[in-house]
């Protein structure tokens, strides 16, 4: 997949909302953002709401399509999720990201974006933290931000809290929010998971809801084709009245139990303070013996 021209000191990048507006300001994440040399613009949409979202559809389109067409910016993040990029997807015309890819980066709902610009685009992305959740991100999860932007090696290597599957895998690392992958089934933002490593985080669901979603991903055939799986955070789930009887662990090992890959689980991504930033879209080997993982980009660094 191709990656965007990476960024260099002087570099300016944009925040922008396509989803839900912003509750508190931003001043901190603009600070930590300029003192790797940077420049920030911020989109209207940053002071703009309507009902729950950042503008009305039609402004967060527009305010992200100003960017995405301005070759002055060199990488656009997402302030926030929430929820609305999936209500804007197809109002933005990616005919001049595609002769001149920059940088999206985000996650939860901006999965969409995510998904969407490697189906269609075959380009990469960063999955990692965004401005309202900078001010509470671990210094590790914020460095490896930076480093992703600007084109500095990193990997990850670590001890899961529960037991994976062992194993090694090889493939283009791809995922996101596991709602927001379901929310694209059959649409042209959906991507080929063949192959992949697939990673997936999700919070708020009810435990028997992630159950349907892993089952869903299995019955049409995703779950056998990938090269492994990294399982980030699972956080702030709820049970009914009667317990499904199963932790979010449980329910993925089983439905992947006949297959071979690797399966790790706690990978320090998600909707966590160390949300650790992932290059979507770039090749990736993945190697799990019992609790320690090890996660390493393949790809020549340019």
């Amino acid at each position: 997949m191709t990656a965007p021209p990476y960024l260099n000191p002087g570099d300016t990048v944009a925040i922008t909302c396509p989803a839900k507006s912003l509750p508190v300001p931003i001043d901190d994440a603009v600070a930590l953002i300029e003192s790797w040399g940077l420049k920030v613009v911020l989109g209207e949409t940053v002071h703009s709401s309507w009902n729950q979202f950042a503008g009305t559809d039609e402004l967060r389109a527009a305010d992200f399509q100003r960017f995405l067409d301005n070759h002055s910016v060199k990488a656009i993040f997402a302030a926030r999720g929430g929820y609305g990029t999936i209500r804007i997807i197809d109002a933005i015309d990616f005919s001049g990201f595609e002769a001149n890819p920059k940088w999206i980066i985000g996650f939860s709902d901006i999965t969409i974006l995510h998904s969407h610009i490697q189906a269609v685009y075959n380009t990469q992305s960063i999955h990692g933290q965004m401005p309202l959740t900078i001010p509470d991100g671990s210094k590790i999860s914020l460095e490896t931000l930076r480093k992703a932007l600007f084109n500095e090696p990193f990997g990850y290597t670590y001890e899961s809290l529960v037991e994976n599957r062992s194993g090694e895998g090889s493939g283009i690392l791809t995922g996101g929010n596991l709602t927001l992958l379901q929310m694209m089934s059959g649409s042209v933002s959906e991507q080929d998971y063949k192959g992949k490593i697939l990673f997936l985080e999700d919070v708020g669901e009810y435990l028997y809801s992630i159950d349907r979603m892993i089952l869903s991903l299995k019955r049409a055939g995703i779950l056998a084709g990938l090269r492994g799986l990294l399982i980030g955070g699972f956080t702030d789930l709820k049970d009914n009245d009667i317990p499904f009887g199963q932790t979010a662990e449980e329910i993925i090992i089983g439905h992947v139990k006949e297959y071979d890959y690797p399966v790790c689980f706690n990978f320090p991504a998600g909707h966590i303070e160390d949300n650790r930033a992932l290059i979507f879209g770039r090749e990736v080997s993945l190697q799990v013996e019992d609790k320690l993982v090890t996660l390493k980009y393949t790809e020549h660094l340019s």
